[in-house]
């Protein structure tokens, strides 16, 4: 026998049964053939029945062989399952029925193993097709898993966590917004969900005609879903996250950047979306800090938070918030000092970042960030906040010891006295970021000379 012969055994206890594909009844393939296989059934030439124990000799009507012959049920001859059908009066043709379904073993079927170097087929349940599929790591490979057949297709369905359209970019900071997947409309969501029941990560993002009733499918399918995207939807608005918010309940993730929201729809993500850890609301105009009050005090875990270019919030509505909120990005905001001091009232923050202040007069409004409640403080960005002050920048680097990373950039009231602050307070800083002040001199630069 050639190596590259597959060797057949018992599905349910593994007995080797003497069947090889050399010896399989292959001439005349083609559509009836492949038929065949799809329905399980592979037909041999001749098979060596001390390896079986034959029961039920019956008349039945093979097509091809005249009106009237026997078949010969075969079982196993170790565990008794049953394996297929013998046909003729002698053993010089056979029938191996894989597809029998009142065989329990054929119901586990589907896996091809290695054994004693020659291939075998051997009968696995449900969790172990999981199994496999999970340890497959080439994305090529877990495509091809769902093309087998139909079983194993469920299985690929079951167990994709992650949708993500090619058009759709991270959370954490968009590349580009030419790319778009207008084209998406309610019928390809309702499909993809109904399909795809175990998602856990949706992107929808720059699917720009999608509206917010698109969105009532979730209701039906979206309950284990944590992270959703739907960055650059702008026909998505309250309505369609109060949608969000009923049929998601176990959110973690959302971001809404540049759609069309306003505190309303805040609101209904707090009343409902309790899991909610991270939320990305830059470039939402419409929402003020009465929004993020509600959602700072009805989401309790709430870790991360961006609100960059939301004109309308000063800060103030993060007052009290928890101590898990640890990264806060408000760049370009209308912060206002009482809002500086709201944003680091929660004593957790860790990633703080308040460049381009819109606010001229702020002066020394920065220095309620070194007032103790940041301590554990680490990356801290001010850059283009050109009204900072030495005031400032000594109270921050007495009260923010821990710091890694400080982004001064373009801080033009920064004078000798503050760069002396932060070299003797600053033990841990690795990087500071300088570029563009105005009034860093020869002396400032002697001042950072021992600054790590």
């Amino acid at each position: 026998m050639s190596r590259d012969d597959v060797s057949y055994s018992c599905g349910s206890c593994g007995y080797p049964l003497n069947l090889t594909s050399s010896n399989r009844i292959a001439s005349g393939i083609g559509s009836e053939y492949r038929k065949s296989i799809k329905n399980g059934l592979v037909s041999f030439l001749s098979v060596d029945l001390s390896r079986f124990t034959q029961v039920d000799e019956v008349h039945c009507f093979p097509v091809s062989w005249g009106r009237y012959r026997l078949k010969t049920k075969l079982l196993c001859r170790k565990c008794g399952v049953h394996i297929g059908y013998g046909y003729g009066d002698a053993p010089a043709l056979c029938g191996f029925d894989s597809s029998d379904s009142s065989s329990a073993a054929y119901k586990n079927a589907n896996k091809v193993d290695m054994v004693d170097g020659v291939t075998s087929i051997i009968l696995l349940p449900d969790d172990c097709l999981c199994f496999i599929f999970n340890f497959l790591d080439c994305r090529t490979d877990r495509e091809s898993f769902g093309l087998t057949c139909h079983r194993w297709l469920n299985i690929q369905n079951l167990k994709r966590q992650s949708l993500q359209f090619p058009c759709s970019f991270d959370i954490e900071g968009p590349s580009s917004l030419s790319q778009s997947c207008s084209d998406i409309n309610p019928f390809h969501l309702y499909w993809i969900l109904k399909r795809f029941q175990h998602l856990e990560y949706l992107s929808l993002s720059c699917c720009r005609e999608l509206a917010d009733s698109a969105l009532s499918y979730l209701k039906l399918y979206g309950s284990r879903l944590q992270t959703l995207c739907l960055d650059c939807c702008f026909r998505i608005g309250d309505y369609g996250v109060s949608l969000v918010a009923d049929g998601c309940p176990s959110l973690t993730t959302i971001s809404l950047y540049l759609c069309n929201i306003t505190d309303t729809g805040l609101e209904a993500l707090a009343n409902t979306c309790l899991a909610l850890r991270r939320v990305n609301l830059a470039y939402c105009p419409n929402i003020s800090n009465y929004g993020l009050r509600a959602l700072s005090r009805g989401c309790c875990e709430l870790q991360a938070i961006k609100i960059s270019n939301c004109r309308g919030v000063s800060g103030v509505g993060l007052r009290s918030c928890s101590s898990t909120l640890v990264y806060i990005d408000a760049e370009c905001c209308n912060l206002e000092p009482e809002g500086i001091m709201s944003i680091v009232s929660g004593g957790g923050l860790k990633f703080l970042n308040i460049a381009s202040l819109s606010c001229s007069n702020f002066r020394n409004g920065l220095e309620a960030i070194g007032s103790g409640f940041a301590a554990g403080l680490k990356i801290l960005s001010l850059r283009m906040c050109r009204s900072v002050t030495d005031a400032s920048i000594v109270a921050i680097a007495k009260g923010c010891p821990l710091l890694q990373e400080w982004n001064l950039a373009l801080c033009h009231e920064v004078r000798v006295l503050g760069w002396a602050s932060i070299e003797s307070n600053c033990h841990t800083l690795e990087k500071l970021r300088v570029n563009w002040c105005r009034n860093l001199c020869d002396q400032g630069l002697q001042a950072l000379r021992f600054c790590t």
